[in-house]
């Protein structure tokens, strides 16, 4: 693969996290840093911004990190010519007549899309001014197309607009990927090491589902040369390693830890305090921002905090109130949490707050059976779009029922006040209806035109005005 453009080449190499939309990426708080330096946006040319996208187009410009665009599948537009692993210029140069067409109809679109959320875009070829435009890399992840073009836009943002953010730094910062079971190893978390040292032996503390947790390095592991982290398989044991740096971290009672959590090294017993009072203070703040326990809402369960904050920020955002949140599987216990919002008040009962919003973890068989015996709603996903149009569906249907029920318990005659004594009296007299059937229109808000109108009135026009008018206040 090679670039159509020549390049000096500094940087010395990318830590790749080849997971778009990652827990840890989805990580909100303003607290700490980006685990991105840059990120690279895959958009299907063929589909254009889907919610996917567009969700993860917010979580960029929220936590303001550069990022190009590689507009992905341009061997799915029609009559491609495909060029195995050719630049992105070159490919396009040797397209005919209507692949060339279909390609400029799609990245209008596109480019479009983008404008609508605010965005400048274009070609990156093309693009003159690179700190206010975003790039585009025309590429195919099957055929190898445009992917030396996405290298080369990438190492040009490192080294020039981004430079400053790519130096290394005397701090230490490190973030929880995952949590995984490895035969041999127990429970061990997947580690990106942005900046510091690690060694075997160092004090550790990370976030736990029952409290911040620490414990001591036993191994230090990494994949062997060309392979990935998910891939089982041996591993190389390091005494120490220096960022930025892939890393499985083998160490005790890692059991609950929570992925998406910050990793503190301390090296005493007051930096070991400060991790633990951090941690625990990371939790209250959200509490505090985004669940009232005492009053109706969903529950909301995620696999990590990053994503659940994520998940409490945009139902914030959407006017959606939170009782309770939890982290990890769905449990029985879960459930029972979103029972009380089944609980009968002098207000009814709001069946949709009976409901769990669950974002990318599992529901064990147990606690779904449960669900289902007392009528408590489980919506699960991992796009948090599809939580939220899943249950807005459920709260119409919810809004409905009730409309309809309270349509059924309407008694009539209702209370009116009377607008023309003299003319009502008449009525009463002559039909056997009561005073208070009439007490509708408060005299001091009718004007002239309107109780000439009402005094011209028959008793059947009366009647249905009136009925039109309570059918009205009913729903």
């Amino acid at each position: 693969m090679q670039s159509r453009e020549a390049f000096d080449l500094e940087l010395p190499g990318f830590l790749v996290i080849d997971t778009p939309g990652h827990e840890s990426f989805t990580n909100l708080r303003s607290r700490g840093s980006s685990l991105c330096d840059l990120a690279v946006l895959v958009v299907d040319i063929m589909h254009g911004l889907e919610k996917q996208t567009l969700e993860s187009i917010q979580l960029l410009k929220q936590k303001n990190t550069p990022f190009c665009i590689a507009l992905n599948k341009i061997d799915r537009l029609n009559q491609w010519n495909v060029k195995k692993d050719s630049n992105s210029r070159d490919t396009l140069d040797a397209q005919d007549f209507n692949a060339k067409n279909h390609f400029e109809a799609q990245l209008e679109k596109t480019i479009l899309a983008f404008n609508e959320q605010g965005f400048n875009v274009a070609l990156y070829w093309d693009n003159q001014s690179p700190e206010d435009t975003l790039s585009f890399v025309p590429t195919s992840a099957i055929t190898g197309e445009g992917l030396s073009d996405l290298i080369y836009q990438l190492c040009k943002m490192g080294q020039t607009t981004e430079r400053e953010k790519l130096e290394e730094k005397d701090i230490f910062e490190c973030t929880v990927l995952e949590v995984k079971v490895i035969e041999g190893h127990g429970t061990t978390i997947d580690v990106v090491l942005v900046n510091g040292v690690l060694k075997v032996g160092d004090t550790i503390v990370i976030s736990g589902l029952n409290g911040p947790i620490k414990t001591n390095i036993r191994a230090l592991l990494t994949p062997f040369p060309m392979k990935e982290m998910r891939v089982k398989g041996e591993y190389q044991h390091h005494n120490k390693i220096k960022g930025a740096m892939g890393i499985k971290i083998s160490a005790p009672n890692l059991d609950y830890a929570v992925a998406g959590s910050e990793l503190f090294k301390c090296s005493n017993e007051q930096e070991i305090q400060d991790a633990i009072d951090q941690i625990e203070g990371d939790l209250v703040d959200i509490l505090e921002k985004y669940v009232d326990k005492t009053k109706e809402g969903v529950c909301v369960q995620a696999s990590t905090i990053g994503s659940l904050e994520a998940l409490l920020e945009f139902l914030y955002q959407m006017g959606i109130p939170v009782s309770s949140v939890n982290i990890g599987p769905v449990h029985k216990k879960d459930v029972l949490k979103a029972m009380k919002n089944l609980v009968v008040t002098s207000a009814g009962v709001n069946k949709e707050f009976a409901c769990m919003l669950v974002f990318d973890v599992k529901v064990m068989p147990d606690a779904q059976q449960f669900a289902e015996e007392n009528e408590i709603k489980v919506f699960t996903a991992k796009i948090i779009y599809h939580l939220f149009d899943d249950f807005t569906e459920y709260v119409e249907l919810c809004k409905q029922e009730r409309r309809d029920d309270k349509g059924n318990k309407a008694v009539f005659p209702v209370i009116c006040e009377v607008s023309n004594f003299t003319h009502h009296s008449r009525l009463m007299t002559q039909y056997s209806l009561p005073f208070a059937f009439f007490r509708w229109f408060p005299m001091h808000a009718l004007t002239a035109q309107i109780q000439s109108l009402l005094d011209s009135m028959s008793l059947k026009e009366y009647l249905d005005l009136a009925l039109h008018y309570v059918s009205q206040i009913v729903k």
